[in-house]
């Protein structure tokens, strides 16, 4: 089971297309309470990549015993992730990877060449807009808006 989270029904679509076998809308009612009840008590591993809060909090939450909650987005610099005490029973536990810290690029790498060029990791599908460096801050708007799922800006 592959769920995707989002408040943006464009995006959600885009997940389904890309694997997602399961979609929760967040802006229609608790995302946690919805993944507990599609799989029965939480899921085995919960991935944060838009770089909230709040977003990071849920992904703790909605893990089962024995899951973990990984955060790849960049929390702002000074902002705290809080959780409960009662989302640590035994069992739990949480990591964070951000911006590539676990990456081992000469492994790692050809591996992901790899999978695109045999068409197992869809990346020209994600691709929702191209603009020029100069675009920068209507990508950063469109991003913020839920307009894109990502933008390339070519340097030419």
């Amino acid at each position: 089971m592959i769920i995707a989270v989002d408040v943006f029904e464009k995006k959600l679509a885009q997940a389904r297309e890309l694997g997602a076998t399961h979609t929760v809308d967040a802006s229609k009612g608790d995302p946690v309470k919805a993944i507990r009840e599609l799989t029965g008590g939480g899921v085995e591993y919960a991935f944060e990549a838009i770089g909230l809060k709040k977003a990071a909090e849920q992904a703790f939450e909605c893990i089962r015993p024995g899951g973990t909650a990984t955060v790849i987005g960049m929390i702002p610099v000074g902002q705290k992730i809080e959780l409960e005490g009662s989302v640590f029973p035994p069992g739990k536990s949480a990591s964070r990877a951000a911006a590539w810290a676990r990456n081992r690029f000469k492994v790692d790498m050809p591996k992901y060449v790899d999978f695109y060029q045999r068409g197992l990791l869809r990346l020209d599908e994600m691709i929702t807009r191209r603009g020029r460096l100069e675009d920068v801050n209507d990508a950063f708007r469109a991003m913020k808006a839920g307009e894109v799922a990502r933008t390339v800006l070519m340097f030419d």
